[in-house]
C-alpha cells in the first residue's frame, strides 16, 4: 500500500471514529416532554402551578386561620398554631417570615416559630442574629435533629425566606417505615439544609421517632407566643418525571 493510500485510509477512519462520537450514547427510556411552567414575575413569586397558601390578603385556607392579624400584606402570630386545610405530600414550599423589630427576650424566647412539614417535622424560626441557643434549635435548624450548616439569619424585623423541598416518609401496610423523609432547606439564598434525612417526628421533651402517616398531611405554622410575622406562602406539589422502556422488538 502506498503511503498516500496508506494516509487516506487513516483519514476515512479517524472521521469514522468521529462520527461515531458525534452520534452519542441514548439510554432508550422513554420520556415524557416536561410540562411548561411559567416561573414567578419576581423572585419569591409563585410559579403558575403553585398553590398560594397565604397572599396578604387572609387566611382562609387555614384552620384556625381567624385567630391571627392580617395588616399591610402579612400576617402575625397570635393565640393558635394555624393549620393548611389541604394536605400535602412531595413539594417545594416557599415561606417568608420577619421576626420582631423589637427584641426582647433571649435564646428559644426571642421570635420563636416554626414550619412543621406534614403537620411533625419542624424547621425551625428564630431570631438567630446575635443571639445564642443550642444548634440544634437556632433558626433554619432541623429542630432537635439537625443544625443549619450556617447562620444565614438577617437582622430583628427583616424579611427571611425559606424555600423548603420536602420528600414525606412512606410506610408498608404493616405500618413500618419504609423510606424516610428528605428535608433541603434554603435560607435567604443560602441551602443550610441538604437532602437531610429525617429521623422521626418532632418532639421538645423526647428523641424523635417516626410515627405511620399517610403522605400528605397538613402544614402546620407554630404560634410560640411571640408576634412572627408571616407573607408570600406558597407551594408547588412534585411529581418525578417517569420514563418507560419500549417494548422488546419481535
Amino acid at each position: 500500500m502506498t503511503r498516500k493510500l496508506c494516509t487516506a485510509v487513516l483519514i476515512l477512519a479517524a472521521g469514522g471514529v468521529a462520527l461515531a462520537v458525534q452520534q452519542g450514547w441514548e439510554s432508550g427510556i422513554i420520556w415524557p416532554e416536561p410540562k411548561v411552567v411559567a416561573p414567578g414575575d419576581a423572585p419569591g413569586a409563585p410559579p403558575a402551578d403553585a398553590v398560594v397558601l397565604f397572599d396578604g390578603k387572609d387566611l382562609s385556607k387555614w384552620v384556625n386561620g381567624d385567630k391571627w392579624e392580617i395588616k399591610d400584606g402579612y400576617a402575625v402570630v397570635r393565640n393558635a398554631d394555624i393549620t393548611t386545610k389541604e394536605s400535602f405530600g412531595d413539594y417545594q414550599l416557599h415561606v417568608e417570615f420577619a421576626t420582631p423589630e423589637v427584641v426582647k427576650g433571649s435564646g428559644q424566647g426571642r421570635g420563636n416559630s416554626g414550619v412543621f412539614l406534614s403537620n411533625r417535622y419542624e424547621v425551625q424560626v428564630l431570631d438567630s442574629f446575635g443571639n445564642k441557643t443550642y444548634f440544634d434549635g437556632q433558626c433554619a435548624a432541623l429542630y432537635k435533629q439537625m443544625p443549619p450548616m450556617v447562620n444565614a439569619s438577617r437582622g430583628p424585623g427583616q424579611w427571611q425566606t425559606y424555600d423548603i423541598v420536602y420528600t414525606a416518609p412512606r410506610f408498608g401496610d404493616d405500618k413500618k417505615l419504609t423510606k424516610p423523609g428528605h428535608v433541603t432547606v434554603i435560607h435567604n439564598g443560602v441551602v443550610v439544609q441538604n437532602h437531610y434525612e429525617l429521623t422521626g417526628t418532632t418532639w421538645f421533651h423526647q428523641a424523635p421517632a417516626y410515627e405511620p402517616h399517610p403522605p400528605k398531611q397538613p402544614i402546620r405554622l407554630q404560634n410560640h407566643g411571640d408576634p412572627v410575622k408571616y407573607r408570600n406562602i406558597w407551594l408547588r406539589e412534585l411529581t418525578p418525571v417517569v420514563g418507560k422502556m419500549p417494548a422488546p422488538k419481535s
